[in-house]
């Protein structure tokens, strides 16, 4: 009998799949998505019409279908193809095993959740198909999904409701498991950086191409560069210049841009209190851009959690999620270019 003919091992059909195969196991232990015929002493053996039921089952739960759902549309596409390739009349229709109850009674069914035990809770169905989509690694279907995400409900929507719930899930799940998971958070993060990255570059060109920057930077030490890169993605779409920095920008390179560019807006990014430096913030809020008599400065904007309410003084904004932050950045720009004066690459005056 040839390969082909005995069937592929679930090693080989998860590598293709993109899965663990323990996550292969898993599914036929809770829902019966097994292969169709074993040989009495043999290990598994995927054939191919088993390996089109496994495909359905990751594409519906990548798409967020709940997994004991999706694995009953992907029996009945393995019954579909059953009929095509042995079609001979006398053949008894096998029952699919999920609807078998198995020894010492029917087994209870999974509640609807995440996928994988992500930590979830309640969210949009787009976060379970990405976290299932996470813990596979299936790159490919993260990036669509993210991809989806955006060009359905927008830029901030998608941030605050699709890849920020995801992302925490991820990032709770490593904390509470002895740092498994890792690679999840990272691949997962760069899949959400490219996606904010590419809507970035396909947003319009800035109508105000003689206004005035706004500059994005975490500040030393800081790491977490997403949020800023949601920030820039969201001022692309509305138009506005930017000038990303990226992390752990030092204290002396910030203040050489600021002076520089002349910003309308700094926006500096610390993730927790440590890295907060309010000294750096109220440097940037106190320069200074024009010429005399006619000097404005920035608008600083202290983002993240590790910033202190105290911290804030004339010159200074602490906005609430991303939605804010456009807002407020927005209302310094009126209608395209109203702030070109406010620096626009005029070096401060003497």
């Amino acid at each position: 009998m040839s390969g082909a003919a005995l069937g592929v091992s679930t090693g080989a059909v998860a590598r293709r799949l993109g899965v663990s195969p323990t996550t292969v196991r898993s599914w036929e232990q809770r829902y019966g998505i097994g292969p169709a015929v074993r040989e009495d002493g043999r290990h598994r053996r995927w054939r191919p019409e088993d390996v089109a039921m496994l495909e359905e089952m990751c594409r519906l739960t990548s798409s967020g279908i709940p997994p004991a759902e999706a694995a009953r549309a992907a029996l009945a596409v393995r019954l579909r193809l059953d009929e095509d390739v042995r079609p001979d009349p006398p053949r008894t229709p096998r029952e699919p095993q999920a609807a078998q109850a198995p020894p010492g009674g029917p087994r209870r069914a999974r509640q609807p959740g995440s996928g994988n035990g992500l930590p979830l809770g309640e969210v949009r169905q787009e976060c379970r198909g990405l976290a299932r989509a996470a813990v596979r690694l299936d790159g490919p279907a993260m990036e669509a999904l993210l991809q989806q995400a955006v060009d359905t409900h927008g830029l901030v929507t998608a941030w605050n409701e699709v890849m920020v719930p995801t992302l925490h899930a991820v990032g709770r799940k490593w904390e509470s498991t002895d740092n498994r998971y890792v690679e999840v958070e990272h691949l997962l993060s760069w899949h959400v950086s490219t996606t904010l990255r590419r809507a970035a570059v396909t947003a319009p060109s800035p109508s105000a191409h003689c206004a005035a920057p706004v500059l994005l930077a975490c500040v030393p030490g800081e790491q977490h560069t997403l949020p800023l890169e949601a920030l820039a993605a969201g001022l692309a779409e509305r138009g506005l210049p930017t000038r990303m920095f990226g992390a752990a920008v030092p204290a002396e390179a910030l203040r050489a841009a600021v002076n520089r560019s002349g910003p309308a807006a700094v926006v500096l990014w610390s993730q927790s209190r440590s890295t907060a430096d309010t000294a750096l913030a109220r440097y940037m809020a106190a320069t200074a851009f024009g010429l005399k008599g006619a000097r404005t400065a920035p608008l600083v904007l202290l983002a993240g959690p590790g910033w202190s309410v105290r911290a804030l003084t004339a010159g200074m904004a602490r906005p609430h999620g991303l939605r804010e932050a456009l807002d407020a950045i927005a209302a310094l720009y009126g209608d395209a270019g109203v702030v070109a004066g406010a620096g626009g690459g005029v070096p401060p005056g003497p």
